[in-house]
């Protein structure tokens, strides 16, 4: 390995933990989704340990269980995030700030209006992670009464990607010149007018937002089907996968990455960053025993929501202690039903070991010691698995405060993660160029 390879991370906040029961391990701050103030200690620390960026998912609905599940729920509300980041931007001055902006509800306009403020905002740290959304119940909040298929879903955000791009390249980078003496505040032929017509938009432009500080905020994917593997190796620069093993890791940085090339991508510009809950202990013994702790705290009316959400069936009348029975396809997450039937399998699980697994956590995880968990980061850095790893912590703020105090130093010691910032931007930290403006030289 080249030494000048370096381990991204960046931090998976939902706003803050993915973890069921995260809320009620001891010392957990249980008001932390909503809670600015907390918020913002936690990206400071994220500051601290040089995080590459805050990536913040969420939802356009209420998570649709039953509501003896729902009532138990943490992340039942939390802050929009274009409501937060721009807060977040202004107790930081490095870390990214990785926004989730559904291509299937709203406007391409307004998501690329958003995204070019928030870049000019934070100094040029703003990331866009494109989802698709498969909530039935999001659908009727926008007024609509069927959701839209999967793979035509993916087709949407291909046309919505090319039309937000082609907003933020309204401006020429030197369009406004300001002239005080003439009273010319911007060149007219600085200026693009995109007049797209699509299958699914038609959108005039230009944005009445400057070229963003980064050309382009970062773009971040998270599809693991075909066809978000596609639309990732077209359009994405970060990409939020799940992956079990560094073998698993390794094909699908390898797949998307092919994919890539194949579009006239240069792949190294793809950071493939596995999303794992990492529970840290001074022993190996102390970390598996939170472990346990942790996922003792998850209620079972929670638990069988989640696996309905996953399998995007109702898991209600299946047999606790028997096999998962085989489950059709439906027109929510194919990524998500695919990772729980995986699961059931690959440990033999019964449905109530998959509910109780995927309610806590049911994707990769790293417990140990501060050396253990960086030594498997390194292994899979060192095979080509990945270009690092989109942490999840357990519970906060131990958890993160751990990972920042006793990890970080791990891996700075290893020299395969940075020491301080060495850039501004977010492209900075990622190691990416920043894009040509397709309308001006």
């Amino acid at each position: 390995m080249e030494r000048s390879q370096q381990l991204h991370l960046g931090a998976f906040m939902r706003p803050v933990s993915i973890h069921a029961a995260w809320w009620r391990y001891p010392g957990s701050y249980v008001d932390a989704n909503f809670n600015l103030n907390h918020l913002a200690e936690f990206a400071k620390t994220l500051e601290r340990g040089c995080f590459d960026a805050f990536f913040m998912a969420d939802h356009l609905a209420v998570l649709n269980m039953p509501m003896d599940a729902l009532k138990r729920s943490a992340t039942a509300t939390s802050f929009d995030p274009f409501t937060l980041l721009p807060a977040l931007s202004m107790v930081t001055e490095h870390l990214g700030l990785v926004a989730t902006a559904s291509t299937t509800f709203e406007p391409p306009y307004l998501i690329a209006r958003r995204f070019a403020s928030l870049d000019h905002i934070s100094g040029g740290r703003a990331g866009w992670n494109i989802v698709t959304t498969s909530n039935p119940d999001a659908a009727l909040n926008f007024g609509m009464t069927d959701q839209v298929e999967h793979d035509e879903r993916y087709l949407m955000a291909r046309e919505f990607y090319d039309v937000v791009t082609g907003l933020w390249d309204s401006w020429a980078d030197d369009a406004f010149i300001r002239d005080v003496d003439s009273g010319v505040f911007f060149d007219p032929e600085r200026l693009h007018t995109l007049n797209h017509k699509g299958p699914y938009y038609s959108v005039k432009g230009p944005l009445n937002v400057a070229r963003p500080v980064q050309g382009w905020p970062v773009i971040a994917q998270a599809g693991a089907s075909d066809a978000g593997r596609q639309l990732a190796s077209e359009t994405a620069e970060m990409i939020f996968t799940v992956a079990n093993s560094p073998e698993q890791g390794r094909a699908f940085r390898d797949d998307v990455r092919g994919r890539a090339a194949a579009a006239g991508r240069d792949p190294n510009h793809l950071k493939v960053m596995p999303g794992i809950l990492v529970v840290v202990g001074d022993s190996k013994e102390e970390a598996e025993e939170r472990r346990r702790h942790l996922d003792s705290l998850v209620n079972m009316d929670s638990a069988m929501g989640a696996l309905s959400i996953a399998l995007g069936h109702d898991a209600s009348q299946f047999d606790l202690d028997g096999p998962l029975p085989e489950i059709p396809e439906s027109n929510q997450s194919q990524s998500g039903r695919a990772r729980a039937v995986d699961l059931a399998k690959r440990h033999n699980l019964t449905v109530r070991e998959l509910a109780q697994r995927l309610s806590g956590f049911g994707g990769f995880s790293m417990t140990g010691t501060a050396a253990d968990i960086a030594d498997e980061m390194q292994l899979w850095l060192e095979s080509g698995s990945c270009d690092g790893f989109i942490i999840m912590f357990p519970y906060l703020p131990a958890g993160l405060d751990d990972f920042v105090n006793k990890v970080v130093p791990e891996l700075q010691r290893r020299d395969i993660y940075r020491k301080a910032y060495t850039g501004k931007t977010l492209r900075d930290h990622l190691g990416l160029p920043r894009p040509t403006n397709q309308f001006f030289d």
